[in-house]
Order: structure tokens, then sequence, then C-alpha cells
């Protein structure tokens, strides 16, 4: 730790002083939890990205298609934050879509269960026709049937090189099913508290 600790302290050494200061005041409120032992470690995801425990990332930076940052737009605004068709997935922890460039590029971020192979399967067989009217709109877009399809997702992945999951260990289903537990937990506790 006392390595981690001064590899730091020559990392920071030129940086501006508010940084300076930041480090020395994180080192002496708890040195341990900012360089120890993480609670686990982020490990390759498969193709691309990374996993910590059973949840992975992927973030992926395109290019739009003339008028596709438009369109994509205006297709998330008739959403209205709609989604339940990535349920259908079941693997599906969060999903972002973020214009990037003066509406150049999309980034596109996600957290799902375990490896990157089967969840690209997931899209594919569940529900390539949604996939198909986002991603579309980015320039070379196979079709989520296309046997390139991967290749692509991958030629524009970037993986995370630090990322932070509170539940690394809970996958969707787990998540969902403690989330009913409580809910049940809860309406049992107030009958009988009546």
């Amino acid at each position: 730790m006392e390595q981690k600790i001064q590899k730091l302290r020559e990392l920071y050494a030129d940086a501006p002083e508010v940084g300076k200061q930041a480090l020395e005041n994180v080192l002496r409120k708890d040195a341990t939890s900012f360089v120890g032992k993480p609670r686990t470690r982020m490990e390759s995801a498969g193709r691309v990205g990374s996993r910590q425990g059973r949840v992975s990332e992927l973030t992926l930076i395109a290019p739009f298609v003339e008028g596709g940052a438009e369109r994509l737009r205006a297709f998330l605004q008739l959403r209205d934050g709609n989604f339940d068709d990535t349920d259908r997935v079941g693997t599906v922890h969060d999903m972002r879509f973020v214009f990037l460039d003066s509406d150049t590029k999309l980034l596109f971020c996600t957290a799902y269960d375990d490896e990157w192979d089967p969840y690209i399967d997931d899209f594919a067989t569940k529900i390539p026709d949604e996939l198909d009217l986002f991603m579309c709109n980015c320039v070379g877009w196979p079709g989520t049937r296309s046997p390139s399809v991967k290749d692509w997702i991958a030629k524009y992945q970037i993986p995370a090189d630090g990322w932070y999951v509170a539940n690394p260990d809970l996958t969707v289903a787990e998540t969902k099913r403690l989330n009913r537990v409580g809910h049940a937990l809860e309406e049992f506790l107030d009958k009988i508290s009546d």
C-alpha cells in the first residue's frame, strides 16, 4: 500500500494545487479504502469491455450518418424514456444515449450481466429491429442480423479505464427478485402491524 501511495504522490506532484490538496485529504481520511484491495477487480468482459463480478460494461462512440443525430434524438424523445422492450433481453442494467461533438457522434453506454458475446446475441435474437432503429443512425451499421454486427460494435467500442459497480455480483434477474421479496416483506409487515 505504501508503494501505491508513493506512486500517487509522484503522479500528482505536478497537478494543480486543488488536486494535490485533494489527494492529501483523501489519504489522511482513509488511505486503505482509496488504494487498498478492491471488492472486485476489473477484468475482461469477453471480446471487448470490462467486467466486475457479474456486471459488464459496453461503451461505444460511433459517428452519425447525415441526419442520424436529429432522427435518433426525435425517436428518443418520442419514446419519452420508455425502454420496456429492452426488458426482453433480460440482462440490461442500464443504457444511455449521449450526443457528442455538435451531434456528430453517438456515445452509447450500457451495463449488463456476464459476457459480451451472449449479450450481443441476446439483442440480435430478442429485439433486433429495435436495436436497428437506434443504431441505423450511425455510419456503417450493418444491421443486427448481419454476421458482421459484432465486428462493427467492437470497432467503435472503448473499454472503460475506470468503472464503479455498487453491486457487482447481482444480476438483473436477482435484483428484480430481491425487489419483489422486499415489496412482499413490506406488505406482510404492514398487515401484521395493523
